[in-house]
């Protein structure tokens, strides 16, 4: 899956810079999470650094963007290849 970010977010700019992928940006009023870009940090690390770092915890998994670990591997490996 994907992750998404909630509106309990503070706008606190943490997970931005974590994300490997870049797949976090701002949004109109908060960050939002590119799912053709969220792997979860598979490839990168063993949980997902934005996760982590939220001081709040408004970073969920996404119901409505579920991928296995092995589609996100894909999707990583994908964008690998494309930098």
């Amino acid at each position: 899956m994907a992750l998404i970010i909630t509106d309990e977010c503070i706008n606190c700019d943490v997970c931005e810079p974590e994300c490997p992928n870049s797949a976090i940006s701002q949004g109109e009023e908060i960050y939002v999470i590119d799912p053709k870009k969220c792997t979860e940090c598979v490839g990168h690390y063993d949980v997902p650094q934005c996760v982590e770092v939220c001081p709040v915890d408004c970073i969920i998994l996404d119901p409505d963007a579920v991928e296995s670990k092995e589609q996100l591997r894909t999707k990583y490996e994908s964008l690998i290849a494309k930098k």
